[in-house]
């Protein structure tokens, strides 16, 4: 049987890419922080739908499982660089995130000459995950000024502070994973031969 690509899952995590480039677009050109929060409102609302429905509908796919952490990455990826030119997060945070998934996309071919392509998703990655998309839009948020301005950034910083950390402790323990496969199983015949 046909893998399907053509899912709702999938459609929620195509739209979440485009809310991305859109969010980049709208924080970086004219510079419209309301419009970029709902892009980015969208984009979170997206991330917890894909997953959500892909269980639901009984639409999990290959491409799905390839497509989601990509999508989640670049998510990340953009609004960091977003916001960091727009000097809303320091630079230590905007190199930080991408930081640990270039060391992580290291571990890629070590994983293939084992035959795999990726592991699967960690609850502690998901859950740091989630929290970034919570706090990037409080932090964009806590940009202004007033009130709903303070309580936002107190609350952004927050989920930023324990999203990096959890986002860096799930990258050591992807990196432990690949450490065990690396030692019990043998090198794939094909990686082996070139």
């Amino acid at each position: 049987m046909a893998e399907r690509v053509f899912t709702v899952p999938n459609l929620m995590t195509v739209l979440r890419l485009l809310a991305t480039g859109v969010f980049l677009w709208l924080v970086l050109g004219p510079q419209d922080d309301l419009l970029a929060l709902f892009a980015l409102v969208i984009a979170g609302i997206t991330d917890f739908l894909d997953g959500f429905l892909a269980r639901r509908l009984g639409q999990d796919s290959k491409i799905g499982r390839i497509l989601d952490p990509v999508a989640d990455r670049l998510y990340v990826l953009a609004v960091v660089v977003g916001l960091a030119v727009r000097d809303v997060i320091p630079l230590w945070l905007a190199i930080a995130l991408p930081l640990r998934d270039v060391l992580l996309l290291g571990l890629l071919p070590i994983l293939r000459s084992r035959g795999l392509t990726s592991l699967p998703v960690h609850y502690l990655g998901k859950a740091a995950t989630f929290m970034l998309l919570f706090a990037f839009p409080l932090l964009l948020l806590a940009h202004d000024t007033g009130d709903v301005a303070a309580v936002a950034r107190v609350f952004g910083w927050a989920l930023a502070i324990w999203g990096t950390v959890g986002y860096w402790l799930a990258g050591a323990f992807y990196a432990g994973q690949v450490w065990r496969i690396v030692r019990m199983t043998p090198r794939a015949r094909a990686a082996a031969d070139v």
